[in-house]
């Protein structure tokens, strides 16, 4: 199933992303690609809130820090690999958290092509103009069906 939506703005990514987060039941790989600047942290700030994450912790990239940890429904590993080349992955330890407690959300998913193996959710978000994004939501996972309705 491929899923196309059209954000105008922020707070439509940030929509998108709740809308997506309300959906995972655990033990799904969402994996996150596009340029700089595209919205990759609003989303997952999204799915963060669609999967009922403290509202007071704040959803911050981990650019620096490389994995993020929030408690939420279920724990949301989020994950960026931006600074990462892809042998430095395997050394995050990313394995553990590959069950139905977690749900683990990777920016810049494109450096660690063929490296996760599951319930993979596919994002590619894209420039549409100043503010408007293209997001492109693809997976075989069944229970994400009504994303598409």
């Amino acid at each position: 199933m491929t899923t196309t939506f059209a954000s105008s703005s922020p707070l439509d990514t940030l929509e998108i992303g709740a809308r997506l987060g309300s959906l995972l039941k655990g033990g799904e790989i969402v994996l996150i690609t596009g340029e700089l600047g595209t919205g990759k942290t609003m989303l997952a700030k999204g799915i963060a809130k669609g999967l009922d994450a403290d509202p007071s912790t704040p959803v911050l990239s981990p650019s620096f820090t490389l994995v993020n940890i929030y408690h939420a429904r279920l724990d949301i590993v989020h994950v960026d690999l931006y600074r990462l080349d892809s042998e430095e992955i395997v050394h995050l330890g990313l394995e553990d958290y590959l069950d139905s407690g977690h749900v683990l959300v990777v920016e810049w998913a494109d450096r660690a092509q063929g490296y996760f193996r599951g319930d993979l959710v596919e994002i590619a978000i894209s420039h549409a103009g100043e503010d408007a994004r293209e997001i492109r939501v693809s997976s075989d996972v069944p229970w994400l069906g009504p994303l598409a309705g």
